[in-house]
């Protein structure tokens, strides 16, 4: 069932993403100026998260347009400062098995593979560096610290390579950068702080690799505007989104797969102006779901799966009108499944699986565990009566024994 939320998300990405860069850097360099990009511009129509490395974004096929290619003119002090960023980068690939950046020589970067450019916003007539997108190059290296001359960055697309080691403080200057995708690759350290100061960013995906520690709050505040959030699959260990005054203007906020621990906070509250998608996979979530989660009255996708909650379903939850997917499966919750949760309108899969719930109320007896009904229902090993493939009496007794009380 997790399963299928991932790649229910992710099913439009591939299709999306040529045409998202043209729109985007189109967007951001022929009708915004410097000053306002921040405020005025998103990149993304749509975000989609994926949990297998395979996934990538953002990748361009196209050849590099007439009008698009430098010349050998020195004038253009922007494409200079490329010509050294790119050139020092170069220099710290120590393998290129698929010839990326072979033919990375010479001033005129706009012609170097995996190199996108187009007007400057503040001199039209001024080519720079707008993108860069190495996806799935298998590239082994670093960052060097030289890629902070390219201020002129849109987007920087690097999932599925070897890059390892941290970021350099130097991408704080990249004040234009709207899409940041370092995914499955080998960075290490505590989380890149350095993102916190990137004004206008809207995409973040750090997912598939070695980061660790905690998770600053300062993601989750107004210095942040971040639309998608994708930490999944590293190795932090804490989190902390339970100060009142905590906001965010993600639509989609991913952390599953790592060791976080704790509660899910009430203040989760202050999420629901714009969250959709929220995917706790796996991430030793403990204590009961709180009531508040019902007031994410945006949500579609909500994956609590694979974690130690307790107690029964909050029935906040049946306010959630545009709920779409529901997974509690692998956990230890009890108590009642609610009817208001089983007759949602647009819920289409709901998975209670592998939980101590001894009753199914109303409705939930009618669903159905086959695809031709509107909602496709897992509720094997609980302790439902009657129902089939539940849990032994045993397994039930031991747990029912011991009722959890959260409300």
């Amino acid at each position: 069932m997790a399963l299928f939320s991932f790649t229910s998300i992710a099913k439009c990405a591939n299709a999306i993403s040529f045409i998202l860069f043209v729109v985007y850097v189109s967007s951001l360099f022929n009708h915004l100026n410097l000053a306002s990009v921040a405020a005025k511009h998103s990149s993304r129509n749509s975000v989609h998260a994926s949990h297998h490395h395979g996934h990538h974004r953002g990748r361009h096929h196209s050849n590099h347009s007439d009008s698009a290619a430098a010349s050998d003119d020195h004038s253009n002090a922007r494409l200079d400062r490329a010509f050294l960023a790119l050139q020092a980068w170069k220099r710290v690939i120590y393998s290129d098995p698929n010839n990326f950046t072979t033919n990375w020589k010479g001033p005129s970067v706009c012609t170097y593979k995996g190199v996108y450019c187009a007007p400057a916003p503040d001199e039209p007539k001024t080519q720079v560096v707008a993108g860069i997108d190495l996806n799935k190059g298998d590239i082994a290296g670093f960052l060097p610290d030289e890629l902070g001359l390219l201020s002129d960055l849109a987007l920087i697309h690097l999932n599925s390579n070897r890059f390892c080691g941290i970021l350099p403080q130097s991408l704080a200057n990249l004040t234009l950068l709207n899409e940041l995708d370092l995914s499955n690759n080998r960075f290490v350290g505590p989380f890149p702080t350095v993102v916190l100061s990137l004004p206008s960013l809207k995409y973040l995906d750090i997912r598939y690799n070695e980061f660790e520690g905690t998770i600053p709050p300062q993601l989750f505040s107004n210095i942040v505007q971040l639309d998608a959030i994708f930490v999944n699959n590293n190795r932090f260990t804490s989190i902390n989104i339970a100060a009142s005054n905590l906001s965010s203007s993600a639509s989609v906020v991913v952390f599953a797969n790592n060791k976080l621990g704790g509660c899910l906070s009430p203040s989760i509250a202050n999420f629901a102006d714009t969250l959709e998608e929220l995917l706790l996979i796996n991430t030793s979530l403990s204590g009961c779901l709180p009531q508040q989660v019902g007031f994410l009255y945006k949500l579609r996708v909500l994956d609590v799966s694979n974690n130690n909650l307790v107690g029964p379903i909050p029935y906040s939850l049946a306010g959630l009108a545009h709920l779409e997917q529901l997974n509690l499966a692998n956990n230890m919750m009890t108590g009642i499944v609610p009817a208001g949760v089983c007759s949602l309108p647009n819920l289409a899969n709901f998975t209670i699986s592998y939980n101590y719930f001894c009753e199914e109320d109303g409705i939930c007896q009618n669903l159905t565990t086959s695809k031709g009904g509107k909602t496709a229902f897992d509720d094997r090993r609980n302790c439902v009566p009657e129902r089939p493939y539940q849990r032994s009496q045993k397994e039930c007794n031991a747990a029912l024994e011991h009722p959890v009380y959260c409300f």
